[in-house]
């Protein structure tokens, strides 16, 4: 990975935190980027795709944001079935300067582990490389992306160690989007008595070049078949919105400054 990357990414997360969290600080814009789109569909159950799940889902989470919080702007990276760069999902947060960047995906294990179900929240982060398959799967999209290695710069999603280079960088917004991450994880508990697998710190791309507090939901297993049903069922997807618009509360009330 060249060092064009690092400084990059280094430019595109240290905005000036002596005004990011100021006295008077409020939550002002939230990106919700449905995962996948397009010519990459992600992860696919035995009647649903990926792509077509987290579209519902945001779309849904939005909606549902501008009636509670109608002081808060939404932006989509999308809203139809379109492909959309990983490196401009981050960068059209960026230039917005959102307050926060949620991305919703669904899980999948291979055949064999189709009883695995629950809900689980990443961060950036570079954690011991054995623990990176999710990383791995979510950043797998940019090899569909025309001239992927020069937009960034030599990464390759197959080679874990790349996940050493970006270990090097401090995100500025760590602590809070772990933060954010453990809120989404208790509504899901809470509210919904989901299965929680945690919250974890992975090489995710998109979070990596967020300039914000980011987060990325794997709402369900769509191998399992129980978990599919419930994720592409109205209900369901009411549901998981709901619960991180609960958790979206709970992070404006604790993270605001009077």
């Amino acid at each position: 990975m060249k060092i064009k990357l690092l400084i990059a990414i280094i430019l595109s997360i240290t905005f000036p935190i002596q005004h990011t969290f100021a006295q008077g600080y409020k939550i002002k814009t939230i990106v919700i980027d449905p995962g996948h789109g397009g010519r990459k569909p992600g992860a696919s159950g035995s009647f649903s795709k990926e792509k077509d799940v987290s579209l519902k889902v945001a779309l849904k989470l939005g909606a549902q944001i501008k009636e509670a919080l109608p002081g808060i702007k939404v932006i989509y990276t999308r809203t139809t079935d379109v492909d959309v760069d990983l490196y401009r999902r981050a960068e059209m947060a960026n230039d917005a300067n959102a307050d926060l960047f949620i991305s919703i995906h669904c899980n999948s294990m291979p055949p064999g582990n189709k009883h695995i179900k629950g809900v689980e929240t990443l961060v950036a982060g570079s954690h011991r490389l054995k623990e990176q398959d999710a990383a791995i799967r979510e950043n797998a999209d940019i090899k569909l992306e025309k001239n992927y290695k020069s937009k960034y710069d030599g990464y390759d999603p197959n080679n874990p160690s790349s996940f050493i280079l970006l270990s090097l960088l401090k995100n500025t917004f760590r602590d809070k989007s772990i933060k954010f991450a453990k809120l989404i994880q208790n509504s899901y508990i809470g509210r919904d008595e989901r299965v929680s697998r945690g919250v974890k710190e992975q090489g995710v791309l998109v979070l990596q070049r967020c300039g914000m507090p980011a987060v990325l939901t794997e709402v369900g297993f769509i191998s399992n078949t129980t978990e599919e049903k419930y994720i592409n069922s109205a209900t369901g997807q009411n549901e998981i919105a709901k619960s991180i618009l609960e958790a979206i509360k709970s992070y404006k009330k604790n993270i605001e400054v009077q």
